[in-house]
């Protein structure tokens, strides 16, 4: 089946703010308020992680150990991400986004978010927007069906997040029709590329730069 898509990255380009640190801080605050005492530790996971000295998939491993814990049950989960993607929902999503969603609906496409955010609460904003799918990084879930803090596969990031929107076409046996790609961040650049149509959102300077380079369109969704 021939399928036109409308792909969108989620932080930064659907949001208006990063929502994994906001998420991981609505977790601890609602399930378990003394992890937050646990701040130093995750700010720093992140100087860590500034200095190069762990990689993004472990930064989120970490701090998802930290406010969260170690292993869950997704029914614990989920309201949790339901009632974040509500409040993400109310409060941080760009304008334009909602236009171009509604835009991309009513030319047939099917609008999917492709995002490095964690699938566990990615898909509860993508429901609560209208999106049609998610693709995400995925945690590992154990024999006791719990959620552990260790990414399962890849980190939905740079050249990862192109091959898993070609896993997502071959698992759900697409073939991919016109393509139109909407993300904020330069390291999507293999996705821009792999893409008919490609939209630099409220770009960040390398961004911005190479979008012009390459005639990519740029816009201000506000």
């Amino acid at each position: 089946m021939t399928q036109d898509l409308a792909i969108y990255d989620m932080d930064r380009t659907v949001t208006r703010h990063a929502t994994y640190t906001p998420f991981l801080l609505h977790c601890a605050a609602r399930r378990a308020p003394w992890r937050l005492l646990l701040l130093p530790l995750v700010l720093l996971s992140m100087l860590a992680y500034v200095a190069k000295l762990i990689d993004r998939g472990r930064l989120k491993e970490i701090n998802h150990r930290l406010l969260i814990g170690h292993r869950r049950h997704a029914h614990e989960l989920q309201p949790l991400a339901d009632s974040f993607a509500s409040k993400t929902a109310a409060g941080n999503v760009r304008p334009g986004a909602r236009d171009a969603i509604a835009r991309d609906r009513a030319e047939g496409r099917r609008i999917v978010m492709a995002t490095a955010s964690y699938r566990l609460y990615a898909e509860a904003i993508a429901r609560e927007l209208g999106f049609d799918d998610c693709i995400g990084t995925a945690s590992v879930i154990g024999l006791d069906e719990r959620v552990h803090a260790k990414i399962d596969g890849d980190n939905c990031y740079g050249p990862a997040k192109l091959v898993m929107i070609e896993e997502w076409l071959k698992r759900h046996e697409l073939a991919r029709g016109q393509v139109r790609f909407y993300s904020d961040h330069a390291s999507d650049a293999p996705v821009f590329e792999w893409a008919d149509e490609a939209v630099a959102v409220n770009p960040h300077e390398p961004l911005r730069k190479l979008a012009r380079r390459r005639g990519w369109d740029i816009v201000d969704w506000g």
